[in-house]
């Protein structure tokens, strides 16, 4: 193949070309859609949303990640470590294939065609995105001051959840043994929290329901467990491969009804979502 006149490409140089240009994460002849759990959801439920992250890179397929989320079906779901292509890849298969149609809302804070595709002058967007049934207005996306080891931020979108509008922010805060950069981090979010009387609030922070840097947001939501406590976080239910909680549901001026974590086998977090009681206001 001539790439350009005069010049010969051989084929190892053509497999890392077209590594770029699919990415490591995109699937390979992707069959059709797998059957769901008897008992899963068999529409969108309106007053439910979800986290999760999705590990990457990891090898999952994004029609395996759609069937995970479709077995829930919640209203509003906060992905983290999520690829812009596999994420329009995720929304597509859920409506294709199992009729549940999702707007979505990216907030990447990385161009990264090693864990994205895309070309090295053109990368693909790595971070946060939030799909949600009902539109999404004022969407915003933060890059914190220090993302640690990788960059991280947050978004927020506003959205309706148990047709009741609501602001949700969905982060990824910096990883393990961090704590410093974290509470930085927590700090940041925690102010734009506090402007809402009523707020969700999505994602992996990646510190146990103890840890000091999470002490801005308990001082202004709750974990969707009653029980799950900073005093009291041997209650929590983990989130993770390694039996650690680093994942969220917080909420700000809003009551839970229930909430599960469900173990997965396509990511190293399993995917925790609630139900809950929306008032109007």
């Amino acid at each position: 193949m001539v790439f350009g006149r005069g010049t010969w490409l051989g084929p190892s140089v053509m497999a890392v070309v077209c590594l770029a240009l699919v990415g490591p994460s995109a699937s390979r002849g992707e069959p059709s859609a797998r059957p769901l759990p008897a008992d899963a959801a068999t529409a969108v439920v309106p007053n439910r949303v979800m986290t999760w992250n999705l590990c990457n890179p990891c090898g999952a397929r994004n029609i395996d990640r759609a069937a995970e989320i479709a077995t829930y079906a919640p209203q509003v779901i906060g992905l983290q470590e999520a690829c812009a292509r596999d994420v329009e890849s995720i929304r597509n298969h859920l409506e294709e294939l199992y009729g549940l149609h999702y707007h979505v809302a990216l907030g990447s804070v990385i161009r990264s065609w090693g864990r994205c595709g895309g070309i090295p002058w053109s990368p693909g967007g790595y971070g946060q995105a939030v799909l949600s049934a009902a539109p999404m207005t004022d969407r915003v996306t933060v890059e914190y001051p220090d993302g640690g080891s990788e960059d991280r931020g947050y978004m927020a979108v506003t959205t309706l959840v148990g047709g009741q509008p609501v602001r949700v922010f969905n982060t990824h805060l910096a990883e393990r043994r961090q704590e410093g950069v974290r509470a930085d981090q927590t700090r940041v979010l925690a102010t734009e929290i506090a402007r809402h009387d009523r707020a969700i609030v999505l994602g992996d922070f990646n510190a146990v329901p103890g840890a000091p840097e999470l002490t801005p947001i308990w001082a202004l939501a709750t974990d969707t467990s009653p029980r799950c406590r900073p005093s009291s976080f041997a209650a929590c239910e983990t989130t993770t491969d390694w039996q650690s909680k680093f994942d969220y549901v917080f909420l700000r001026g809003i009551t839970p009804i229930e909430h599960h974590v469900r173990p997965t086998p396509y990511s190293d977090h399993d995917p925790l979502y609630t139900d809950l009681e929306m008032q109007g206001g």
